[in-house]
This record gives structure tokens, sequence and C-alpha cells, in this order.
């Protein structure tokens, strides 16, 4: 039962998170500018940023001169601190991992990618992204001992069910069983706070923080790459599913007498329309390419049998998101991934599939747009998920912790 004390903490987080709110969206702000932009009386904000600059979340700044005052100094400027931690995000894609990292202030402060062998194993996809955590600090110069928490998107079904995996820090990861020894990997180099999801459901996430759905609630997002996967947000919050497979676009059924899918399923859209499915219907038109990327380039050369395949498989994704977007009546559908780069011969089939097959009214008022944030969705994804799984505030540094 919840007592007077925890109400009041509870309001005490949500004074913080409103003052850290205000100074991530306009840098650094005197008091009686956050007092403006967030509404608490003086005596609240006093002790909510006395509390801060104790904690060393926030610190305070020589104001600008330009900053009306009156007579005297000028006031001086709360503002983040970006050496209080870090936060990492790790995307473990098919070939490739991705890395993004955050400072205190949420600002994202490095990027990094590296090959990953083909056919790795757990054990070493768990080597490159130690080693690729290892390299950028040492490059960048980022201490590492600051490190609050890791974000880890992985390709495949996270369910929340599962056991869970003892990784260090706070609390403990679940993934699944394939990844169990990189999250154990991870928990013994840095010691912290692991949290997993579906490296595509985490695109979507980072979308909506910091990329082009940032202004709206309900959208629906899909990742087309080598594989196939989607992210759905409702009123504002990620749609995960009862067993974790919120999303999956990629598992549904074109055609039930298709061919086998990993998944144990038959005939699904990531069979037909990913990126070993593009190569191979490319190849019976006479046209070989060795990897996705040069089958982008192709179309982008505008290779005729090659943009009647891409176009061909647009129009099969928008048949499927039309259902999609009946069933959701998002505001925006957003397309990422390699593919999308190609414009309008992926979009345009895609708007006219939702348009001839979803509801005619709702399809009128719903955008479908290229996503903003490139290949590094996936790692930002990850921070952005650590950003919304806990408080602002660090866990050891927020005053209900003991």
């Amino acid at each position: 039962m919840s007592t007077p004390t925890d109400a009041l903490q509870r309001l005490r987080r949500v004074h913080e998170d409103a003052v850290l709110s205000a100074l991530r969206s306009a840098g650094g702000l005197s008091r009686a500018q956050l007092t403006e932009r967030t509404g608490l009386s003086r005596t609240t904000m006093f002790a909510i940023v006395s509390g801060l600059l104790e904690r060393g979340v926030v610190i305070e700044t020589e104001g600008s001169a330009a900053e009306p005052r009156g007579r005297g100094r000028p006031a001086a400027l709360v503002t983040l601190n970006p050496d209080a931690g870090l936060l990492l995000g790790l995307d473990l894609g098919r070939n490739r991992v991705r890395l993004a990292v955050a400072n205190a202030a949420h600002q994202v402060v490095a990027t990094a990618s590296a090959d990953l062998p083909e056919e790795a194993g757990p054990e070493e996809e768990a080597e490159s992204a130690v080693r690729l955590v290892r390299a950028v600090a040492a490059e960048r110069g980022l201490n590492l001992a600051a490190l609050e928490a890791i974000g880890l998107g992985l390709v495949g079904v996270v369910d929340e069910h599962l056991p869970p995996v003892p990784v260090g820090g706070e609390r403990s990861a679940v993934v699944p069983a394939r990844y169990l020894p990189l999250a154990r990997r991870l928990g013994e180099e840095f010691g912290v706070r692991l949290a997993v999801d579906n490296n595509a459901r985490l695109a979507a996430l980072a979308e909506a923080t910091w990329g082009v759905a940032r202004p709206v609630r309900d959208m629906v997002y899909v990742r087309w790459s080598v594989g196939v996967g989607g992210g759905f947000l409702a009123g504002g919050r990620l749609m995960r599913g009862a067993h974790g497979a919120g999303g999956e676009l990629g598992h549904v059924c074109l055609d039930p007498e298709g061919p086998p899918c990993h998944c144990g399923s038959r005939g699904c859209l990531e069979g037909h329309i990913g990126g070993r499915g593009l190569l191979e219907r490319c190849a019976a038109r006479g046209v070989r390419l060795p990897a996705l990327d040069a089958l982008v380039a192709a179309a982008q050369d505008r290779v005729p049998a090659v943009c009647e395949v891409v176009a061909s498989a647009a129009a099969d994704l928008g048949r499927v998101l039309a259902d999609t977007v009946t069933q959701l009546d998002p505001a925006l559908v957003v397309v990422g991934g390699e593919l999308a780069g190609l414009g309008s011969l992926v979009l345009d089939p895609i708007r006219d599939a939702i348009a001839d097959r979803s509801l005619p009214r709702s399809s009128r008022e719903i955008a479908v747009v290229p996503a903003d944030l490139g290949v590094n969705a996936s790692a930002m994804g990850a921070i952005a998920l650590l950003l919304h799984e806990e408080p602002s505030i660090p866990a050891h540094l927020r005053p209900d912790v003991p």
C-alpha cells in the first residue's frame, strides 16, 4: 500500500522530471526561466534545483551578460551535467554491431559500428561489442567508470516472460537463450544495468524520441533491410505484446503454401521481400547482385529489373501495412532501413496500397514518410529504452533509492 512518504517521493520525481525535461529541450536556464517553463512555485523550484545540484545531476554556470536581470551580475544558469554519467546503446544486427553513446544530458556524443564475422556465434558477438565500446571510449576520451546502463537491441522475439539473466547492476535483463552469453559478457565487463528489446522496436522508439515521429503518439514503424521488422506506438507507449512479439511485421503470412521461414511458419513477408528474397528475385531476372547494398545501389542507378523487383516488393509491404493501419489507426507510418533510402520508388507503392486497402477515411489522414535516423536508429533506440524504462535521474542519485 502506498504511504504519504511514497506519494511525496513520486511528486518530487515528477517535479524533477519537469525540470530536467526543460533543461534537455532548452539548454541552460535560470531559476526564473525554469519557474516560468515548468509552472512550479519559486519555493518548490529552489528545493528541486538544490537537490539536483547536491547529487551532481545539474551544474550551475555563469549566465550570459545578454540576459536581462537589471543591475548586478547576470543570473546563474542551471544546466545538465554532461559528466555525471554515460548511457550506451548497442544494436546487434545480423552482420554488424552498432553503438551509440549518450551523456547525462541525453545528448548522443558518439556513434560507431563494426562488422560481425559471417555466422558469428554469441561469444564472437559479445567480444565484438566489448571491443567496439572500448575502442570508442579510448578514441573519444569517454570515462567508462561513469557508465550508468547499457541498452541492447536484438534480432527476434524478446519475451518478457523468460527467466531473468543475472548480468550485474541493480536489475536483471530478460533475453532469448541464444543471447545469454552476450548478456553475461556485457554484465561481467561493465557491471551495469542492462535493458533489452527487439532492435526494430527500438528503432521505432528512437524515431519517436528524436526523429520524424516526435510530434505524434500513435505510429507504425517498419524497418526494411536484410530482415523485415517493425514497432508500434499507441498513446505514446511502445507495444511489446503479451509474448514480446509486438511489431513482427516480417512474419505476417503472405502465402500459407509458401517456402518455410526460420520462425516456423511458411510464406512470411520477410522471406518474400527481405534482403535474400530480393536478391533471389533479381537473379531470376538476370541481375545477380552480391548483397543488399549492391541492390540498393542498382535501384538508385535505376536498373530496370531491380526497380521492378523493389517496387513490387514495396506494394506487398504496403498491403500488409494497410491491414495494420486499419487495425491500429496511427497518425504516421514511418519506413526505415536501407530500402527506405530509395524514396518514391518504395514509398509510393506503399502509399497506394494503404490508400486502396485501408479504411478510406483514415487513409487520407495517415502520412507515409521515411525515417530520420538512418542506420544508427536501433542503437539510439536502445538509449531511448533506458530513458523510458527508468526515471530521468540515474537510480543511485534518486532520493528514494538507499
